[in-house]
């Protein structure tokens, strides 16, 4: 007898999704960095526990958008809880329960899929504290489950994980024992990318950017040789990704090789160009 379900991870911007996901598959597969709404679509990832298979869903964080890359996003997100068996929603322990999180749970309620709730960042946070909010989410009866954990650690994530394979119901599994993830290694590539620009620039560079792979190359030697362009949306944007003398652009692209390479295990050549493109958030393939 085998088992498969799927788990979607859901909750604000920021509350640490992304790097449960990794966490819970033991591999880097969703980007990570300070600013908000960096995941921008569903990424799944794949985790195994003797017969049971999982497929985790990071999904953008949700939030009242505005703008139209910002409703792009939201859908996105939405849309990823209609395939899950189970939810589990995080919350950031620092901020403690926002108003925008009361808004999900309220949403939440309405989708009839069974639901837990994960106070993350336990770590940086005092017990008291904890306990309050322990307490007021047991006020809501969505939550099966409240835990407590750090995605960041790892503090109580394999017994999170322990606690998601035994609630998986009876199935044959999607994928096979080797994969890790159904995103396609271009996708990821392009995302790995777009993270090192927020991590190198989250304060001096607006959320609008975007990158693109134009070439894809397999060289005789074994290796990949990868062309892509980050796309901004000003000149004095383009100034500021490039760097004085290069180096900043330099910087991006060493830092995202590693990453690509580690990921596909095979020697990465990456060259990375920056274009501008005023109205690239009007591009449906570009804001995913």
């Amino acid at each position: 007898m085998t088992r498969f379900g799927t788990v979607a991870l859901v909750g604000s911007p920021n509350a640490g999704k992304s790097t449960l996901l990794n966490n819970l598959i033991g591999e880097k597969i969703s980007i990570v960095s300070p600013k908000v709404q960096t995941t921008r679509s569903v990424i799944r990832g794949i985790a195994i526990s003797k017969d049971t298979q999982i497929v985790f869903f990071d999904t953008p964080g949700l939030f009242k958008p505005f703008r139209k890359l910002e409703k792009s996003i939201v859908k996105a997100a939405w849309h990823g809880l209609h395939e899950a068996d189970y939810i589990l929603m995080l919350f950031d322990s620092i901020k403690g329960i926002t108003d925008n999180d009361i808004i999900i749970i309220k949403n939440l309620q309405n989708q009839g899929i069974p639901c837990s709730a994960v106070l993350n960042k336990v770590d940086k946070v005092d017990k008291p504290k904890l306990l309050e909010l322990t307490n007021k989410l047991a006020h809501y009866s969505l939550f099966e489950e409240i835990f407590m954990i750090s995605a960041l650690t790892g503090e109580k994530v394999k017994e999170l994980s322990e606690i998601l394979f035994d609630k998986m119901p009876e199935g044959e599994w999607h994928f096979s024992e080797d994969e890790i993830t159904d995103a396609p290694s271009k996708f990821l590539a392009q995302e790995f990318t777009r993270e090192q620009v927020f991590l190198k620039l989250h304060k001096e560079i607006p959320y609008n950017v975007a990158v693109e792979t134009e070439a894809w190359e397999e060289q005789p030697d074994g290796s990949l040789k990868i062309n892509q362009v980050i796309y901004v949306m000003k000149p004095s944007q383009k100034a500021i990704v490039v760097g004085k003398s290069g180096e900043m652009i330099k910087t991006i692209g060493m830092e995202a090789r590693k990453n690509i390479a580690d990921l596909l295990d095979k020697k990465v050549h990456l060259y990375l160009f920056v274009k501008i493109k005023e109205n690239w958030v009007d591009i449906p393939e570009l804001c995913m």
